[in-house]
């Protein structure tokens, strides 16, 4: 098995491409998981293009945008890749919805988190059991909480390795990325989206805000879901 130092040392002269393709060679069991942001939808043309044995999979809350939807579909065609749709367990989103309510997440953080467990991070924790690698598409200039993360690192809270290949990509290097290849991206973030989520909890950002303003606007939180923990507590 390749450990996290191997890894962490052979990334280190490579490009973002070649590091999936040095990942898809010596760790079989690596896994990368999407929500269609632009970041996601670089590293998924990257691993469609070079035709890499990579699982992708993506978590369907259940609360999505139908955009996101339509961008599923179309990337599955465009890029000719599979990506396995997770959706949470059936009865645990019926009793979170019975007890809190449809939209309870609004009424406090708990709540929130609740729901952000039960749509997200409970099925995480399911797909990503057998692998070894959880490959993301997080990137340092995204958010003050990301800033302190490193390509290679280990998550304690689902005992896995996981390397952010772009957290040292720019905004320019993003959007050039994106224009060069021509990779579709969600309609939304032409409407002010900047970070999209589910719909319920995501809107649009007003000028000067911060690309994250947008995610669980009406809480004063470190705009993460627990799926990406960092030292901030929320």
């Amino acid at each position: 098995m390749i450990l996290q130092n191997q890894i962490e040392k052979q990334l280190e002269t490579l490009s973002t491409a070649e590091a999936l393709q040095w990942l898809a060679l010596h760790c079989k069991e690596s896994v990368f998981s999407t929500a269609f942001g632009e970041e996601d939808q670089i590293i998924t043309h990257m691993i469609a293009i070079h035709q890499l044995p990579i699982h992708v999979f993506t978590l369907d809350t259940g609360r999505l945008f139908n955009e996101t939807y339509e961008l599923l579909d179309l990337t599955q065609k465009q890029f000719k890749l599979k990506i396995e749709v997770i959706l949470p367990d059936s009865l645990q989103v019926q009793n979170l919805v019975n007890v809190y309510g449809i939209n309870g997440f609004y009424e406090s953080l708990a709540n929130r988190k609740e729901c952000c467990r039960i749509r997200k991070i409970e099925p995480l924790k399911k797909i990503l059991k057998p692998y070894k690698l959880w490959i993301t598409g997080l990137r340092s200039a995204q958010s003050e909480n990301r800033q302190n993360m490193a390509k290679v690192e280990w998550d304690e809270n689902l005992n896995i390795i996981k390397c952010n290949p772009l957290l040292d990509w720019s905004d320019e290097d993003v959007q050039e990325y994106l224009t060069q290849y021509k990779v579709p991206t969600n309609t939304l973030h032409k409407k002010g989206f900047a970070s999209i989520g589910c719909a319920p909890c995501t809107r649009a950002i007003l000028p000067g805000e911060h690309a994250r303003a947008g995610r669980w606007w009406w809480e004063g939180s470190a705009k993460e879901c627990g799926l990406h923990p960092t030292k901030v507590t929320i």
